[in-house]
């Protein structure tokens, strides 16, 4: 990367003493094989598959205001689906509020693959303004149409840029209509009304790429469309799993409890058991993992699924250090004395289904809006972006690094640090998505919200951007900006295709607090003659490789 100087502070300024061990464990990294991790035996949620040798040399670009996605000189981008594009012959579209990303190979190519996106949300340019609060009958169908998630088929031309293939046999949506199983210890209890089978996923935010290649995704902020729609709040707020390749593989693991789901980063412990993380995003809200009763078997493939069935559910003490089983039993304990709190909880179906009270209850520790959860692939420490909590004076949030006994993604016992902190001397503010290369590089995107960007203490920050910052070397802890994001807008999702030349990134609700359709303050992609702005999904290619 470019090594001059520029308009940044280093993060030595602030990052604690983690900061100086991680650069010292990622001096002379090549590929990181690591420990089997979400990073390395299938890749993180946000990067590669097998290796993150992100290693390009880029010109850092500077805080903008701009309605335009800004990348460094020698980066370029295409715009592979947007709002309402036709993804496939039967004539579905793109839905809208883009945000997580995965990409698949198609016969081990790196130029031709599936795309699965998530789509969290609607906008007044997908379900028109929306009157008093409340959604018309037709306005409440378009918004469960547009929301859930796409599967699309892309590929990448001789002349270098990427398409969407609308002929795929493999492109469809899923959405707020699309039959979902139930598995685990809610499924058919009285928590979920008995039901089995539920109708439709929606507030699909972040989520990951499992070790048999198959997606999760995370249903998060589900109330108001769940309300809206006259749909059991029960039936959401899951982790649920598809296949990209499978259209009729879709579960809602219960197992995984229900909160405002992030996103999921799997690993193994060291004695084979599937580990995941996922953060509870929303203020004073928890951090969970899930550790599977069995053990994963690579030869089983798709059929490892049901491990995320069985197993147990802990949420962080931090005060204890200590991992804090999320069970019938220490619910009951806690609740000892207390005959009508009890009634309430009757089985595990019932704790899982509650998991927000259930982990307070049981000495879970309230965070600041805990999003994005990765597991590092040097060294087996967990990092966790909290965002921000304005109701704690948390303004610019952080980044949370936990080391689990014995570096054992199994162990129930943790000592953690604060790693980095938000604000005018890191040159970013609200991390979200978090990802390390096998270079040492640490990429963080950014959510301030659309009301708050460019006002107040957020004016320098100025629009949401993509940052990478070197862990070593002649620039190592400056906060170098790969991207700045159209106005209004957050950059969700990026993933990299396997060779790494060609990075995925969702460009998602530009132009989020337009009122009048006449007048919008975005009009990003910018397609000629069109006067909306519209969520969607760019491939960002460029990327050099060197040392």
């Amino acid at each position: 990367m470019n090594d001059k100087p520029i308009d940044r502070r280093t993060f030595l300024s602030y990052l604690g003493t983690g900061a100086a061990a991680l650069a010292a464990a990622s001096a002379g990294l090549g590929s990181l094989e690591g420990k089997a991790s979400a990073a390395t035996g299938t890749a993180d949620h946000l990067f590669g598959f097998k290796t993150n040798r992100v290693t390009g040399f880029f010109e850092p670009i500077s805080p903008s205001k701009e309605d335009e996605l800004i990348l460094p000189p020698g980066y370029r981008y295409d715009v592979v689906a947007a709002m309402d594009d036709v993804i496939n012959a039967a004539g579905e579209r793109f839905g809208d509020g883009a945000d997580y990303n995965a990409f698949f190979p198609i016969d081990g190519s790196n130029e031709h693959g599936l795309l699965v996106t998530n789509h969290e949300y609607t906008s007044i340019f997908s379900i028109g303004p929306v009157k008093d609060g409340k959604m018309t009958p037709e306005q409440v169908k378009k918004n469960l149409q547009y929301l859930g998630m796409s599967v699309i088929e892309v590929r990448r031309g001789s002349d270098g840029a990427w398409r969407m293939d609308t002929t795929s046999r493999y492109a469809r949506r899923i959405d707020g209509f699309t039959s979902f199983e139930l598995t685990g210890p809610a499924a058919g209890t009285s928590a979920v009304g008995g039901a089995r089978t539920v109708q439709g996923t929606f507030a699909n935010c972040s989520g990951g790429v499992t070790l048999w290649n198959t997606v999760l995704s995370c249903e998060e902020n589900f109330e108001d469309t769940a309300k809206a729609s006259n749909l059991p709040l029960e039936h959401y707020g899951w982790v649920v799993e598809i296949d990209p390749f499978d259209a009729s593989y879709r579960k809602k693991h219960t197992a995984l409890g229900r909160f405002n789901h992030e996103n999921t980063a799997m690993g193994l412990a060291n004695d084979g058991r599937v580990v995941v993380y996922m953060g509870d995003d929303k203020k004073d809200a928890c951090v969970y993992k899930f550790i599977s009763k069995g053990k994963y078997n690579p030869a089983l493939g798709r059929r490892n699924s049901a491990l995320l069935e069985d197993g147990t559910l802990y949420v962080a003490n931090l005060k204890s250090g200590k991992w804090v089983p999320v069970t019938i039993e220490n619910v009951r304990k806690a609740l000892e004395g207390k005959p009508e709190e009890l009634k309430k909880w009757n089985h595990q179906g019932d704790v899982v289904t509650n998991c927000h009270e259930a982990a307070r209850l049981v000495g879970g520790t309230p965070t600041d809006r805990p999003e994005d959860i990765e597991i590092s692939p040097f060294d087996n420490t967990v990092f966790i972006c909290h965002t921000n909590n304005d109701s704690h004076g948390n303004i610019h949030g952080h980044i949370t690094r936990i080391f689990e006994a014995d570096n054992d993604l199994g162990a129930l016992e943790f000592d953690f640090e604060i790693f980095a902190a938000g604000g005018r001397q890191s040159g970013f503010s609200s991390p979200d998505n978090l990802a390390f290369d096998s270079n040492g590089n640490l990429w963080v995107v950014t959510d301030i919200s659309s009301s708050s960007q460019n006002k107040g203490v957020h004016k320098t920050f100025m629009n949401n951007g993509l940052f990478v910052i070197p862990t070593h070397g002649p620039s190592k802890g400056v906060a170098l900006q790969f991207a700045s994001g159209p106005v209004e807008c957050e950059l969700t999702g990026p993933f990299f295709t396997p060779d790494e030349r060609t990075l995925f990134l969702s460009v998602q609700h530009p132009g989020e607090e337009t009122k009048d359709l006449a007048n919008p303050t975005s009009r990003w992609p910018h397609r000629p003659g069109d006067g909306k702005a519209r969520a969607g999904v760019v491939a960002i290619t460029g990327f050099r490789f060197g040392g």
